[in-house]
């Protein structure tokens, strides 16, 4: 189905439906924050329709955002590794609902399912190579083309071509002051890539906003299918 997690989709139908009933279906809400840097896993969420931003805090004042989770993915995926600890500050971007386990009945999933458990230990190797590709994308490519890459991944989780964002949530996400953001911006709503009017987002021209994204957003693309499928 659509709005299955591509994750558990890896299983088989009887044991997805096995593991779903381990689970409860909660509803994600925009600003809710899944977990802190350092702070014990509680629960792992496998996202349905819904997507949560993974950022790193610069200092006290500042934050950037490395990921986006959605139901290609999940928050959580460190405790395969064996670490209880979530490495990032994760935060719902968008709301919509998700499958949520108690990290401690998930370790006992893992060891009783051990397709889910390849899977995820290959999400963590597209989540490391994608966290590298930002670091690189962000010291590299021009605010536009950022601005463009995140607007894409953005609608691949969105189930949609419009939705809300402020300009001081988007430099926030970018790591770049809000002058910025209006000036990427206008230049994409001037080209009728996007329309953007009060915090309201409008994907024109999905083409052509490719085009005028830097090839890290295909290159994210390529990597989750040539490891996930």
């Amino acid at each position: 189905m659509a709005h299955d997690n591509r994750l558990l989709a890896h299983l088989s139908a009887a044991d997805r439906k096995a593991f779903n009933r381990c689970c409860e279906r909660v509803a994600l809400r925009f600003g809710d924050v899944l977990a802190q840097p350092d702070a014990q896993i509680r629960y792992v969420y496998f996202p349905l329709t819904g997507f949560v931003s993974v950022m790193v805090p610069a200092d006290k004042n500042a934050t950037l955002e490395v990921g986006l989770i959605g139901r290609e993915g999940m928050l959580g995926a460190t405790i395969v590794l064996g670490v209880d600890s979530a490495p990032l500050h994760a935060l719902v971007q968008g709301a919509g609902m998700a499958l949520r386990i108690p990290a401690s009945r998930f370790r006992r999933e893992l060891a009783a399912l051990p397709k889910l458990r390849a899977a995820i230990l290959s999400y963590v190797y597209v989540l490391l190579r994608q966290v590298s590709q930002t670091a690189a994308c962000t010291r590299y490519h021009t605010v536009e083309q950022r601005l463009a890459r995140w607007l894409l991944m953005t609608q691949d989780r969105a189930f949609g071509a419009e939705f809300h964002l402020t300009q001081e949530f988007l430099a926030e996400m970018l790591g770049v002051r809000r002058v910025g953001v209006t000036q990427a911006a206008g230049a994409l709503q001037g080209r009728s890539l996007i329309g953007y009017r009060r915090g309201e987002i409008i994907i024109s021209d999905r083409r052509g906003l490719r085009n005028a994204s830097c090839g890290c957003y295909a290159s994210d693309k390529r990597l989750y299918q040539q490891t996930l499928g």
